[in-house]
């Protein structure tokens, strides 16, 4: 028998990387919460590799610190091997990456959430969402009705998941757990747009059974940078990864087995994720290629399971084990977890605002997988912004909306709900515009103020940003101030580095201009340099050595925040401009954007029907100003 249980402002459902920064978001500016979760043992799991950051993604984690996110803390604070990849190019696309011990990090997230004022974490599984004339109400399996104005969808894979591991498939959630299928039928009632996605993770094996004699060792930077500003955590460097390739044995067996794959056998409707391919699909898609790197990562300080990253499979459990042990390394090797791939339901991202609430549902936000992207960290930076903008929305504040030239949490959610996806959304470097301006290493100077304007960033925080922005202007100025002379010390140092010697004095900063040269290479140069920190030098470096780049990057973001202030009537019938072609037309109907920036950036709107926009505006602008001027004139004749 149904029985009203508890009204809370917030309900989240999932607390997966995406339920909890909502949960936590939303709490921190005042609301009350309840996330709900099928199994609390699994808050914060990690179902596929146990890694926090990467290529993009590590700017990401940032971001959602720099706002006052916990992302961040959780990873440093649970750090076995910590990374900065691509340091051999430039410093927009470095990027902070860890292996984390996952066990351990569920557990922090799940003791932050026990503690944090204003939540309450509940094991249940909804089955059933309703729409009240005061918000949303929310049905457990055990007939508990829970009611809330906001409600934040966070599913992951779990909503209609099912299972494939060769011929073998039924429903089912990640790392063996129950599936949300009762829900994902209720918000089919409510009409919501539902498709199918696919994705997938390798098999988990036993450290005992891996040799590790021939393989190559990966261990962590020697300077570890953590995610987080706050410094409260310092990761440390604990277990080395391992990496190894696939041979043509390998791809022999995969080959042969082909026709027993869910993916190659269309048993598999879903969608994949075009950037992460399982093995098999590596193999057919690369046949010129003869090999593939694996990486061998841990789960654990205290497990002996061990991730292979790269060999993500559906194939059946036997066709497994021999691909497996044709790998240097494997080849006596215990599968601990099998391979397998995950078909589940997402929505549309085009039925979302860019404040991630839902066009047609008032209340209702979605946020993470659910919204068609992959990984944990695009999760997380969703469900931040879902959670920030479900609390605000009670406080009847305007939504907390970042563009494209400010973040890449910007770039995400503007890339998901103007041009939609047709497989799992992947944060890549290449996806921003702007990446030179929002780098990994300045991800407080750009937002940890909007954390601290709308709440999530505490006083003592922003000080500590106010004082870092100070020290960057003063030793700006200092090092625009200093004049090296030429010296024999000097000179050799410039001839070693294959750069023209000095024949007079110059500024410090003309040498750092130098691609060849840096701050720390030219401290010889400069007795007088004060004791910063590593960052504020960092800081000063980028900023002179990129200063044209970055000037012509901030241009090209000023114009499109100047498009972008050009606003749009959502309920415009674009078949009624003259001008506008069919596509156009189309496109324009079912984004519905907000404004001109946005217009612009929907695939199959040309430069053509963005001019045709322009006017259409400056044509309904000149006649609000000749009606207001009638009546005007109207008003003075009275």
């Amino acid at each position: 028998m149904q029985y009203f249980a508890k009204h809370y402002d917030v309900i989240v459902i999932g607390a997966g990387h995406a339920g909890i920064e909502a949960g936590l978001a939303a709490a921190r500016l005042g609301a009350q919460v309840g996330v709900f979760t099928i199994n609390m043992d699994w808050v914060g799991n990690m179902p596929c590799n146990p890694s926090i950051g990467g290529t993009s993604k590590g700017h990401l984690v940032r971001e959602i610190d720099a706002l006052g996110g916990e992302m961040g803390k959780a990873a440093d604070a649970n750090t076995l091997q910590s990374r900065m990849l691509n340091l051999g190019k430039g410093p927009a696309v470095h990027s902070l990456r860890a292996q984390i011990d996952r066990r351990r990090y569920s557990e922090y997230m799940k003791h932050v959430m026990e503690r944090q004022e204003n939540l309450e974490i509940i094991q249940a599984e909804i089955i059933d969402l309703t729409r009240t004339d005061n918000g949303w109400q929310c049905l457990t399996r055990l007939e508990a009705q829970y009611s809330a104005a906001c409600v934040i969808l966070a599913t992951g894979t779990f909503l209609g998941g099912r299972i494939y591991v060769g011929d073998v498939s039924y429903e089912g959630g990640p790392d063996g757990m129950f599936p949300a299928t009762a829900l994902a039928d209720a918000l089919k009632r409510l009409g919501v747009p539902t498709r199918r996605f696919k994705t997938g993770t390798p098999a988990r094996v036993n450290r005992r059974s891996v040799d590790f004699t021939n393989l190559e060792r990966q261990d962590g930077d020697e300077r570890i940078v953590p995610f987080s500003f706050d410094g409260d955590y310092q990761p440390k460097n604990v277990l080395p990864c391992y990496i190894t390739y696939t041979n043509s044995e390998t791809k022999r067996v995969i080959l042969e087995n082909l026709d027993r794959s869910p993916l190659f056998s269309g048993k598999i409707d879903g969608k994949g994720p075009r950037y992460c391919p399982s093995i098999e699909d590596k193999i057919v898609r690369f046949s010129e290629k003869e090999r593939h790197q694996i990486f061998i990562e841990p789960c654990g300080e205290y497990t002996e399971e061990m991730y292979l990253q790269g060999m993500s499979s559906s194939l059946p459990e036997d066709v497994q084990l021999k691909l497996l042990r044709t790998v240097p390394g494997l080849e006596h090797v215990q599968v601990m977890r099998t391979a397998y791939a995950i078909e589940y339901d997402c929505v549309d991202p085009l039925a979302l605002y860019p404040s991630l609430e839902f066009k047609a549902l008032p209340g209702l936000f979605g946020a993470g997988q659910f919204n068609g992207s992959s990984g944990y960290e695009e999760a997380a930076a969703q469900g931040l912004i879902a959670g920030i903008n479900a609390a605000r929305k009670l406080q009847h504040k305007d939504p907390f909306v970042l563009d494209r030239a400010s973040s890449y949490i910007g770039t995400l959610i503007d890339d998901l709900v103007t041009r939609g996806c047709s497989d799992p959304y992947r944060m890549m470097t290449s996806r921003s515009e702007y990446r030179l301006l929002l780098r990994q290493d300045n991800a407080d100077l750009r937002l940890t103020e909007k954390g601290y304007e709308i709440g999530l960033v505490n006083a003592e925080k922003y000080a500590r940003l106010l004082e870092k922005r100070q020290q960057i202007a003063a030793e700006t100025y200092r090092v625009s101030q200093v004049s090296v002379p030429p010296s024999a010390a000097l000179n050799a140092l410039l001839v070693s580095r294959e750069t023209s010697p000095l024949q007079t004095g110059c500024r410090l900063t003309e040498l750092l201009k130098r691609p060849q040269l840096s701050y720390a290479l030219l401290a010889p140069f400069d007795p007088d340099r004060p004791a910063l920190p590593e960052e504020i030098f960092e800081q000063v470096e980028i900023s002179i050595k990129y200063e044209g780049y970055i000037k012509r990057q901030a241009a090209q973001a000023q114009e499109m925040r100047r498009l972008e202030s050009k606003k749009l009537d959502e309920t415009q019938d674009y078949t009624q401009i003259t001008g506008l072609r069919m596509e156009a037309q189309e496109k324009l109907n079912r984004v519905k954007p907000q404004n001109i920036g946005q217009a612009s950036r929907i695939s199959g709107v040309s430069p053509a029907d963005i001019s045709v926009l322009m006017i259409h505006l400056r044509k309904q602008e000149a006649q609000t100003r000749a009606t207001a001027k009638e009546t005007a004139g109207e008003a003075d004749e009275t």
